[in-house]
């Protein structure tokens, strides 16, 4: 599962505000603002939305290796 801090990590990358994001995964700004503090817990199919969005727009998910989960561009 995604975690708050590769969504806003992604989001950063990618130079995507709250609203954007939001759009793109059929969310409202309020509910992706509560994911990204970590406030809310969101279902399933709302972090595969984000996880869908961000992918389509460039960002690849690192599992947890040793490190923790991480986000990078995906190569083009």
């Amino acid at each position: 599962m995604l975690t708050p801090e590769q969504i806003r990590g992604a989001r950063a990358m990618l130079g995507l505000t709250q609203a954007e994001l939001a759009k793109l995964a059929g969310l409202s700004t309020t509910g992706l603002n509560n994911i990204e503090k970590g406030s809310a817990d969101p279902k399933a199919s709302t972090l595969r939305a984000i996880q869908s969005a961000l992918e389509s727009a460039g960002i690849q998910f690192i599992a947890e290796n040793g490190g923790g989960p991480g986000v990078r561009l995906a190569k083009r």
